[in-house]
């Protein structure tokens, strides 16, 4: 605004309503722009936010008004620096305002902000400072210089007069902000444990078992972490939401096999035990106290729904590659109106969260996200004599496999592969997230963003909990397990072709009776920790062999499942055998009860195994008299479960191998013991790479 005092300048022009208003408007700007730019986050600030947005729009008009008249009264003066300071104030105002609506129409309208636009605007701001100031002091100056001209005292008191309505117009204005932070609070969150929490492991240890923790060392309100669908109805993070809806994180409470092992350990240990696994599986209901003895539901309905949510990941602060989510909780401030009911509240938190994005990205977009340290905090699991009444027992550790493997290289991010960089492939994205120029190989402006899929190897679940994009997630994730996802970012990095090939090692050529000795040689290539991995009492990983010769007659096989899917006894598999103290089996996921392991079996990063098999190829050499047109046996090794019968036949030209490696989530005993057996509950098995050779068979040996 130029407001030029000149001796010529009529009384009347310091007493009218308009410009008074117009000062009073642009110092209210001013201040409650350099309030939200320079003070902390607060009720206080928001409502500046919403007020300030709405002065400017209604600044428009008079302002426009004013300055027209106010410039067509001066502009034929002689260019003086009072003169020169009130262009550049207008030139100013004027910038600050059309970025201002810019802006405003970016918040309402857009995903985001533009940090372009946001800086034109205050760098407008601060240029309008510099110029007003010089243009008024020399006003004030004036008014203050004595004079007996009664002109000009007359004057000089409608400038003070001016001068006073317009600050107590502007301090009316900031009483409106304050008013505004009184009247309109946030939602009060009940951040206290239930009068009859049971404290186990005493007050100071809230949590335990679980290494998770909070902030404050208290609870939050279960509010306090949920509210993850607004992310994505906000019109904001939809793409990175929609990826989240469908992955383990979300489901993590939801899993059907976890509530139904959950409620197995309440049962048998008290539902204060279960708190160990919630710090992972259901970090809401942990924090808000629901994992109690006197509560029937062990998860709260947003804790079910909504797992590991985004604030859940978000709001963490600090974690320690121990594991047992071992991490530390940040209490997140949110926005106005943010947690209340209605399209109304709805509407303005989600303009404040994109008009006032700091607080929003400073306190939930960390470096430390993007480290395999913060994976750690949940990606490696241990039980102590807490749990199993006698001692340490380290359980998954996908953290140590990684970080003990050839795809780390402390400090050459050029040869490392982390945890984000595989199961968070980036993807092209219109998203506020997009971007980041924190990475070596990326920058602010590349388009994209990390995938919040979490493709691992859970093919089961997205089915089985029917969820919206289950399919679509089932599939992509067996694309993940047989390797067939491309990562651009990390292709020089690793070799193509599947996560586990396989490779079937046998002679070209054998003899009729002849006993035939192969191998599959398998070769954990792309798995960044140890193949299989996670509860590997669960988990199977198995070899399936056929033999058969030229016109389909098998010959010989392993591997198979039967007609209630359990795999057959004496198959190659890759798995894990844990035992009580007692030395009996853990075969129900009671890992609380663990104390070691009689048998594992997985591979390294970069390792191989060789499974072996043997058995003898079929010919009419070995049979005699009545056994001529009968069946044969091939003889049975630890790799093969029973004798398998053999059609004898003298045509026999070659045998046709084939091997693959199949993979479940889920053994089937498991299942049956959590839904019953006539549940019809099985997880779908996965072919991660199959191999095939021909071997020739010549005459007798």
């Amino acid at each position: 605004m130029t407001i030029a005092g000149t001796r010529s300048l009529p009384e009347a022009e310091w007493t009218r309503q308009l410009a008074i208003w117009v000062l009073a408007l642009l110092l209210f700007e001013t201040l409650t722009g350099l309030s939200i730019l320079l003070l902390p986050f607060s009720v206080s600030n928001q409502a500046a936010v919403l007020i300030h947005t709405l002065a400017g729009s209604i600044m428009l008009v008079p302002f426009a008004r004013y300055q027209v008249r106010h410039w067509g009264r001066y502009r034929r003066g002689p260019m003086t620096h009072v003169k020169l300071t009130g262009y550049l104030a207008l030139l100013s105002t004027v910038v600050a305002l059309l970025s201002g609506v810019v802006l405003t129409l970016q918040a309402i309208f857009a995903t985001r902000i533009s940090y372009g636009w946001d800086l034109v605007h205050i760098i407008a701001t601060f240029t309008l400072i510099a110029a007003v100031a010089p243009h008024i002091l020399v006003l004030v100056i004036r008014a203050f210089r004595p004079t007996a001209n009664q002109r000009i005292l007359s004057l000089r008191v409608a400038q003070k007069s001016f001068a006073r309505r317009s600050v107590a117009a502007t301090v009316a204005l900031g009483a409106v902000v304050l008013i505004g932070a009184i009247a309109v609070r946030p939602v009060t969150l009940e951040d206290q444990l239930p009068e009859d929490y049971s404290y186990l492991y005493g007050p100071e240890r809230p949590f335990a078992p679980s290494l998770a923790n909070t902030a404050t060392g208290g609870p939050y309100d279960e509010r306090v972490l949920s509210g993850s669908a607004s992310c994505g109805s906000s019109g904001c993070h939809e793409e990175i939401a929609r990826e989240w809806e469908v992955s383990a994180h979300r489901w993590s409470a939801m899993d059907a096999a976890f509530v139904e092992v959950q409620n197995a350990m309440a049962e048998q240990n008290g539902a204060e035990s279960t708190r160990y696994c919630a710090g992972c599986h259901d970090p809401i209901s942990l924090f808000a106290g629901t994992k109690n003895v006197f509560v029937e539901d062990l998860t709260s309905h947003v804790g079910y729904d909504e797992g590991i949510s985004c604030l859940s990941c978000h709001a963490i602060s600090e974690t320690d590659v121990q594991g047992n989510a071992n991490y530390v909780m940040d209490r997140p401030d949110r926005y106005l109106f943010e947690l209340r009911d209605g399209a109304l509240a709805k509407g303005v938190s989600d303009f404040l969260i994109r008009a006032y994005p700091r607080h929003h990205t400073e306190t939930l977009s960390h470096t430390l996200f993007k480290s395999p340290e913060f994976c750690a905090a949940c990606h490696k699991q241990f039980i102590d004599e807490e749990i199993n009444q006698v001692g340490w027992v380290q359980l998954q550790n996908q953290y140590d496999n990684w970080r003990k493997s050839r795809w780390n290289h402390p400090d050459d991010p050029t040869k490392t592969v982390e945890c984000r960089e595989c199961h968070m492939p980036l993807t092209d994205s219109s998203d506020p997230a997009r971007g980041d120029d924190a990475d070596y190989n990326r920058s602010a402006a590349d388009g994209k963003h990390r995938s919040h899929r979490f493709l691992g190897a859970n093919q089961f679940m997205p089915i089985a909990l029917g969820l919206e994009g289950g399919e679509e997630q089932a599939e992509l994730t067996e694309k993940w397990l047989r390797g067939e996802i491309e990562i651009p970012e990390i292709s020089d990095k690793w070799q193509a072709g599947a996560a586990v090939p396989i490779e079937i090692v046998a002679p070209e050529r054998v003899s009729r009776g002849e006993a035939v000795e192969l191998q599959v040689a398998i070769t954990n290539n792309k798995v960044g920790h140890d193949f299989p991995t996670g509860p590997l009492d669960i988990i199977q990983a198995w070899i399936e062999l056929t033999v058969t010769d030229q016109v389909g007659n098998v010959v010989f096989e392993t591997g198979r499942r039967d007609e209630r899917n359990f795999i057959e006894p004496g198959s190659f598999i890759f798995k894990a055998e844990p035992v009580d103290q007692y030395g009996n089996l853990i075969d129900r996921h009671n890992l609380w009860e663990m104390v070691g392991v009689r048998y594992r079996r997985s591979m390294f990063p970069g390792f191989s195994d060789v499974a072996e098999f043997s058995f003898v190829c079929p010919g009419t050499e070995l049979f005699g008299g009545d056994n001529a047109e009968g069946a044969i046996q091939a003889p049975t090794d630890e790799s093969s479960s029973e004798a398998y019968e053999l059609s004898p036949s003298s045509d026999v030209t070659e045998l046709r191998v084939t091997a693959r490696l199949l993979y479940r989530k889920a053994d089937q005993f498991l299942l049956n013991f959590l839904f019953g057996e006539d549940s019809g509950v099985s997880s779908p098995v996965t072919v991660m790479s199959e191999d095939q050779m021909t071997i020739t068979v010549g005459g007798a040996q």
